[in-house]
């Protein structure tokens, strides 16, 4: 049977489908990455996003397609981690706003709605690369926009989608020098096609068979560790507002007119760290408070309520840290603001302590196969109780990230693209908080081009990139994105990395030790240095980092 005409539920089955056949072939998806480096994160990055999303939407599903659209968009937005997952978020935050208003739509709109993805997501990224998930989108909606000229059935169209999704996914590695030395087609594409292929089938009345084993735990383990960071440097007793408080207002019989601004503005006064995301239809609300009934009473007024959350956060922390103290009931008076608040990502306990030492407000745990989402970030700004953040991500796949989140809060966040551990710490050290939030801003982007950043970690598959043969199981020296040298032994790889990157002109190394060395090798590396690099003053950390066996700092 034709389908000439979408509406909302049969959208939200889209949507559902899609997440669904996604999340069965993230690891696949992980497989595809580029670098033969145990940070495959493609596949659980979008998974992760495009799951939050479907969540979002099964909890809005409704005959209407633009509100079940702008539930998707939120929950993508919220949800998205690394660039793949940011990406994924901006295709259908454009493809909902095309659509936000129309209760169905026709094949000649769903055409137009994913066109509009991706001149929202080609806007977003700063520097669109070709022959990524970017291009297999671009082609996709050109070819239902043509399609949609004669066709009326949208599962025709989907199909017409999907089909060039494929043909756009296999052209990647021409497109793309380093997937076609590898021999992979690029993973964010291929995740979008698993996206689509979910997309046509729920159509045609399908269920797709599971291919590939699903990662549910993966959102738990990052959760988990975000609290843990954001939690271990406060005491209970401290905690102003005990209560988490999320809930939706959805505008129907409401008894005051909506004002987004007013909205805001009124729910500050029960608490803090406040975020709202609104449209004409619905809006999102999370709030720490004291007293979670007088919020609930107050944001009744617009509507009716629905997907209500309260949590103890002082129940929370007690658990989490082991805290027995008593807890007060309630901090009479509202902390002050600081000037500056840090927020920096990283992994590693060793290394989240020394960016505490040398002035991060938080850490959050995560980079590599662990990225923070764009609310993990939003809850650590407003954690910080900071008039201007700056967040410091030290992870190239974060950064589209934390912009976002500093795209939907209202506080003053500035982002440092540090793409590297080195980056950051070069960066907070060039951090001077007398000065003006602009200058700061400058000193701290002049520091990131003033180190050298090299790590140490083995790889994954057998390969050949950059004229380089690397064995599965080989040790890989890495500087500034790219590996140079390859060892079958660890200590030795080291070595011939530092020799590949320290010049002359360099005064200082930095070793953060992993969990993979030990402090005998980290001695051997040290006398190393000396013997062959007479003027370089070394510094030792134990960072105590996954994955990577060393990272290096030269500057």
């Amino acid at each position: 049977m034709s389908i000439t005409t979408l509406d909302g539920k049969r959208f939200a089955e889209m949507i559902l489908q899609g997440a669904h056949h996604l999340s069965n072939n993230a690891k696949l998806v992980d497989a595809l990455n580029v670098f033969p480096v145990p940070d495959g994160d493609t596949g659980t990055n979008m998974n992760l996003s495009m799951t939050s999303g479907a969540k979002e939407v099964k909890n809005n599903t409704i005959d209407h397609i633009g509100k079940v659209g702008s539930a998707l968009s939120k929950g993508l937005l919220m949800g998205a981690r690394g660039n793949s997952g940011v990406i994924l978020s901006q295709l259908f935050r454009g493809f909902s706003k095309s659509i936000e208003s129309k209760p169905t739509i026709n094949s000649v709109e769903f055409a137009g709605a994913l066109q509009a993805g991706v001149d929202t997501a080609y806007k977003a990224v700063m520097k669109p690369v070709e022959g990524t998930i970017l291009t297999v989108a671009k082609d996709a909606a050109k070819a239902a926009v043509v399609a949609a000229e004669n066709e009326v059935s949208i599962d025709k169209i989907m199909k017409i989608t999907l089909d060039e999704a494929e043909k756009s996914l296999k052209r990647t590695p021409e497109l793309l020098p380093v997937l076609k030395e590898v021999g992979v087609v690029d993973s964010g594409g291929q995740g979008l096609v698993f996206v689509y292929e979910g997309f046509l089938a729920a159509l045609n009345g399908e269920t797709l068979t599971t291919s590939n084993v699903t990662t549910p735990s993966m959102n738990e383990l990052v959760n988990a560790e975000h609290h843990k960071s954001v939690q271990s440097h406060i005491n209970t007793e401290d905690i102003e507002f005990g209560y988490c408080t999320e809930f939706m207002v959805r505008f129907e019989n409401a008894k005051t007119p909506f004002n987004e601004e007013k909205f805001r503005n009124d729910l500050s006064q029960f608490g803090d760290s406040l975020l709202v995301i609104a449209d004409d239809d619905l809006a999102k609300v999370h709030i720490h408070a004291e007293y979670p009934g007088e919020v609930l009473s107050y944001g009744q007024k617009y509507g009716n309520l629905i997907n209500m959350k309260i949590e103890n956060m002082r129940q929370q922390h007690t658990n989490i840290v082991g805290d027995q103290a008593p807890t007060s009931p309630k901090v009479e008076s509202k902390k002050e603001k600081n000037k500056f608040g840090i927020v920096t990502v990283t992994m590693g306990k060793g290394i989240a302590e020394l960016f505490k030492s040398i002035g991060a407000s938080a850490v959050i745990e995560g980079g590599q196969t662990m990225n923070p989402s764009t609310e993990d970030i939003v809850q650590a700004v407003h954690d910080v109780n900071a008039e201007t953040i700056i967040i410091l991500p030290n992870n190239s796949n974060i950064v589209m990230t934390a912009q976002q989140a500093a795209s939907v809060v209202d506080e003053n966040v500035i982002v440092i693209p540090s793409k590297t551990v080195p980056q950051g710490m070069a960066a907070l050290l060039a951090f001077n908080p007398t000065a003006e939030p602009g200058v700061i801003e400058s000193a701290m982007m002049d520091a990131l081009g003033n180190v050298k950043s090299g790590q140490i970690t083995y790889a994954v598959r057998d390969t050949n990139i950059d004229g380089l043969d690397i064995a599965k199981g080989d040790f890989m020296g890495i500087s500034n994105g790219k590996i140079v040298v390859t060892d079958h032994d660890q200590l030795s790889a080291s070595k011939k990395l530092l020799t590949e990157m320290i010049t002359d002109e360099d005064e200082i190394l930095t070793i953060i030790q992993g969990e993979d060395a030990s402090h005998e090798e980290v001695e051997e590396l040290v006398q190393f240095v000396e013997k062959h690099f007479e003027d370089i003053e070394v510094e030792t950390h134990n960072g105590k980092q996954p994955l990577y066996s060393y990272i290096f700092s030269v500057e």
